[in-house]
């Protein structure tokens, strides 16, 4: 089995309420016009989110991915998105949880995990077996904390005009 896997994780504080900033972080829309990477997001009837991503890796080259997700959860104090239940290759999952700390100022933990797994490195990309698993999973890492951070610093700055 090849697996690469790339994560992000962080607190962030926001300057405005926390139902303001859930409402936005619930909103898959604030993500496909925010962050660079994601070309689109599709929920079906089912409420599966379809999200296909971009990304030029470097070693390997320009990769495409698909990740079906669902709501795993949604109140006031969290918002998740998990991998649907038949998922075998393609594993998204993302939340936030948020924590007024006081009026209009609000502390989001940010987290979003990736994992690709393949029988083999060439079901994944022709150059995937050459770069091996550990030097794509930090190459992914580092990209996946770059989309995130320029989707953060945009949605701060959307959230607290």
């Amino acid at each position: 089995m090849f697996t690469v896997k790339a994560g992000y994780s962080d607190n962030i504080e926001v300057k405005t309420n926390a139902e303001k900033v859930r409402e936005f972080f619930a909103d898959l829309n604030n993500f496909v016009s925010l962050m660079p990477g994601i070309a689109s997001i599709h929920t079906d009837s089912k409420g599966v989110a379809h999200w296909r991503i971009e990304a030029d890796i470097p070693v390997v080259g320009q990769m495409v991915q698909k990740f079906a997700v669902e709501l795993a959860e949604n109140n006031e104090e969290r918002v998740e998105w998990f991998p649907v239940s038949l998922e075998t290759q393609n594993f998204l999952r993302f939340s936030a949880d948020f924590l007024e700390k006081a009026k209009n100022v609000t502390l989001v933990h940010f987290s979003q995990m990736v994992e690709l797994r393949r029988k083999s490195a060439r079901d994944l990309h022709m150059l995937a077996g050459l770069a091996g698993e550990s030097i794509i999973s930090n190459e992914m890492t580092k990209k996946v904390t770059e989309m995130i951070r320029v989707f953060i610093t945009r949605a701060k700055e959307k959230l607290e005009c």
